[in-house]
């Protein structure tokens, strides 16, 4: 079940590779996460000595759930992944000049987990392309749910 994505991701990115990794959470964070306070459309992520850290992740504090402590609302949040898995993104990273993006945040098994890709930006002009091609299609679909409607009945 997915509880926030990134749509702005696939405008601004080529979407290469998907991975899923655990997230590091705190427990006023994971109350707001299940009252629906996140927000994913600025996050990025960096590799720091060897580990995957989410930064611009925004979870807004519920009034009710954080009493005693003072939470921090863009806290970088730690993912956790495979060190084979980790060793292979940072080769990608720095060599073929590709970023870390994160797609969404879903429940597996009970847990929040963090859906990133391994994508490259996109040209202006490919951007252009993306918008004109959902353009069309949405005036497809309008035009063929117009055409089945004004058939004669037989």
């Amino acid at each position: 079940m997915s509880i926030a994505e990134n749509r702005r991701a696939n405008f601004d990115y080529h979407i290469e590779e998907r991975y899923e990794a655990g997230m590091v959470l705190q427990g006023w964070e994971i109350k707001a996460i299940r009252a629906g306070q996140v927000q994913l459309t600025d996050g990025y992520v960096v590799i720091r000595d060897g580990e995957l850290f989410l930064i611009g992740c925004r979870i807004n504090a519920l009034r009710s759930a954080s009493t005693h402590i003072s939470p921090e609302a863009d806290r970088t949040k730690k993912l956790l992944m495979r060190k084979e898995e980790i060793k292979r993104l940072v080769g990608k990273v720095e060599q073929k000049g590709f970023t870390l993006v994160p797609m969404n945040l879903h429940y597996k098994g009970g847990l929040v987990k963090a859906e990133i890709a391994l994508a490259k930006g996109k040209a202006e002009h490919d951007k252009r392309n993306t918008e004109k091609k959902k353009d069309w299609d949405r005036e497809k679909g309008r035009l063929m749910r117009h055409k089945v409607s004004s058939k004669p009945r037989g």
